[in-house]
């Protein structure tokens, strides 16, 4: 009960194709391709961060007016279209 062997593996493809069709499947396959190569890119990008922030004492900026720092934007990932956008957060004399 633990091998597969061709009838069924022919089987399950059947009945995958009947359950989402033949004209989604491509879709479905393209989707699950992109979504991977986001998370192996946000992987290195992770792990280059890692490795870049080994110093013991990482230099500390000097400190800014609440009013006067810059917002902080989110960066598209590398197979999304849109671009990056500015965050809103919500600060300490912010009603929330």
């Amino acid at each position: 009960m633990g091998r597969l062997g061709p009838t069924e593996i022919i089987l399950i493809l059947v009945v995958i194709i009947l359950l989402f069709g033949a004209k989604k499947l491509p879709d479905m396959a393209r989707s699950l391709g992109k979504s991977a190569r986001i998370l192996k890119s946000e992987a290195k990008a992770m792990k280059a961060e890692d490795q870049q922030s080994a110093p013991a004492d990482p230099p500390h900026p000097a400190p800014q007016a609440q009013d006067q720092a810059a917002p902080r934007t989110i960066q598209a990932a590398p197979g999304d279209v849109t671009s990056a956008r500015p965050v809103t957060e919500p600060s300490d004399t912010t009603k929330r």
